[in-house]
């Protein structure tokens, strides 16, 4: 009998979501996709004290304001953390811009042009790195130059199906809607405690998705993430590509049972019609759905947050240091 996991292996691209390098040596994915939230968890550990005192000692050298050699260290950290994971599988590893830049087209070009520079100069074969950007309009405006580039994008912090049906448009690679996330809001929203892994919502959102690029032959990859449950993960089965936790890895390495496939590109069908969505049609659709406007900006401040906990991090290093 071979557990679920390896079940999963057949049919899906397994992603490590996490930054943990331990983790990822342990669990050999294909993929891995890290964030500033995962960032921070992992540069408190000892396996990230080496890449820390290199990336504050390359912004020295690099000069600039005090608050231009913070951004380059922080930059620098994800470059060299993501160097080190790609040494570890054989995909990609995404490499998230500034959530500050959320609603800047020009900065996140710019911020998304210089980490590829970073990983050049480190060594690293940058088709092999995806910049992830989250999905507001002006991030998937900045996703389809940069695809034009040929810098792959990963759109992530994607709840709507306007924006999916917007970063297929825009020719993104990969496009990361969150599960767990969006059934976070509709259990706070009813009071329900849970959900059938067939009724949850982050499930049929993404099920939804991924037929409405099939059936039209759209070729942006679709990867969940941010789940919840391994039930989730289940009814997901056949999805292009899944993020998943170390934690909730395990627990479907653990689990025996049978895994069937439930989603399937060749037979897939989708009542969804979208002409060409300009930025008036985005907004509208995305000011209609309250879930994804909510934690839309829910997330980006989050992400935020952690970010600039990171940079304090890194100021206090460089103080010390």
């Amino acid at each position: 009998m071979t557990s679920k996991l390896d079940q999963l292996k057949t049919m899906t691209t397994v992603v490590a979501d996490t930054g943990d390098i331990e983790a990822i040596a342990k669990w050999r994915p294909e993929d891995a996709t890290t964030n500033p939230s995962l960032l921070l968890k992992a540069a408190a550990s000892d396996a990230y004290r080496p890449m820390l005192d290199k990336a504050v000692a390359e912004a020295r050298r690099h000069g600039g304001s005090d608050a231009e050699q913070l951004t380059m260290a922080t930059d620098m950290l994800a470059v060299l953390a993501g160097r080190e994971i790609l040494n570890l599988i054989p995909g990609v590893v995404s490499t998230e811009v500034d959530a500050r830049l959320s609603f800047d087209t020009a900065g996140t070009l710019e911020r998304a042009r210089r980490l590829v520079e970073l990983y050049d100069k480190q060594g690293v074969d940058t088709s092999r790195v995806l910049i992830k950007i989250a999905s507001t309009w002006e991030g998937i405006r900045a996703a389809e130059q940069l695809e034009k580039e040929g810098i792959h994008c990963n759109l992530t912090l994607l709840f709507s199906f306007i924006q999916a049906a917007a970063c297929a448009q825009a020719g993104a690679f990969l496009i990361s809607p969150f599960v767990g996330r969006i059934l976070d809001w509709h259990l706070a929203s009813t009071g329900r405690d849970s959900y059938p892994a067939a009724e949850d919502p982050g499930v049929l959102s993404v099920s939804r998705i991924y037929n409405y690029y099939k059936a039209n032959g759209f070729k942006t990859v679709v990867m969940g993430a941010s789940f919840r449950n391994t039930g989730e993960i289940e009814m997901l089965a056949g999805c292009d590509r899944l993020t998943i936790s170390p934690t909730l890895l395990q627990e479907l390495q653990d689990d025996l049972g049978d895994l069937p496939r439930r989603l399937v590109a060749d037979t897939a069908s989708s009542p969804d019609q979208f002409g060409t969505i300009d930025e008036k049609l985005f907004r509208w659709e995305s000011n209609e759905d309250a879930m994804a406007t909510e934690k839309l900006a829910d997330g980006i401040r989050r992400f935020t947050a952690d970010q600039i906990e990171l940079e304090n991090r890194v100021r206090q290093l460089a103080k010390a240091a």
